[in-house]
């Protein structure tokens, strides 16, 4: 398979990504932000590390980081990262959010490994199931690509504390939920904290490449 007919494959049906729950595509950021994915991940391909994404739903833009390391020759992996249980309720003040009730959002970490499978990515998979707060302070690795679709403030900051300094001079950091306040006021703050924080590429969401 390649990757035209992986592309096709992982968006399915999408068209709307307000109807997540009956879609039967594997990931709701459609096709121009996954060719958006490629493209970092192709400028990163002499950057030490990993591809690491936080929030991951059925999976489908880690099936697309994979296929696209598959078609590159390269032997990064893919980790994949989520409660595969939804999103938490809201327990800090900064949140304005809550995402916890939509079972839509609730996929089993057996369903999305079973959607790796399907394409025989699987090999290229790690899989970190868990709250972030309890599993990001434990990846001790190199990121070449962070790619953070946690909608949420403190699921946005708890990856970027932990993460944002293991991506690799010359690292892209992609956040998918810049247009959502809490998510956006987690972002700011971090890149306030950097003396040179990259600049901004602004869509629906953002990413920029960490200054070498």
């Amino acid at each position: 398979m390649n990757l035209d007919q992986l592309k096709a494959a992982i968006l399915g049906d999408w068209n709307d990504p307000t109807n997540n729950a009956n879609t039967t595509a594997l990931t709701l950021i459609g096709s121009r932000l996954l060719d958006e994915f490629r493209h970092l991940i192709e400028r990163a391909q002499n950057v030490p590390g990993d591809i690491v994404e936080a929030g991951v739903w059925r999976g489908g833009a880690c099936i697309w980081a994979a296929g696209v390391l598959e078609a590159l020759g390269s032997d990064k992996r893919v980790y994949v990262c989520d409660s595969f249980a939804g999103l938490p309720p809201p327990s800090s003040p900064k949140e304005t959010l809550d995402f916890s009730r939509l079972e839509a959002l609730r996929v089993p970490l057996e369903q999305v490994e079973a959607n790796f499978d399907r394409f025989g990515l699987k090999r290229r998979a790690v899989f970190v199931k868990g709250w972030f707060k309890d599993t990001m302070p434990t990846l001790d690795i190199a990121v070449s690509v962070l790619r953070l679709d946690g909608d949420m403030y403190e699921s946005t900051d708890e990856v970027l504390r932990h993460m944002y300094d293991r991506v690799s001079p010359g690292g892209f950091v992609i956040v998918d939920d810049y247009q959502f306040p809490p998510c956006r006021m987690a972002v700011d703050e971090l890149r306030s904290r950097e003396k040179h924080p990259g600049s901004l590429e602004d869509r629906a969401g953002v990413w920029w490449q960490k200054p070498v």
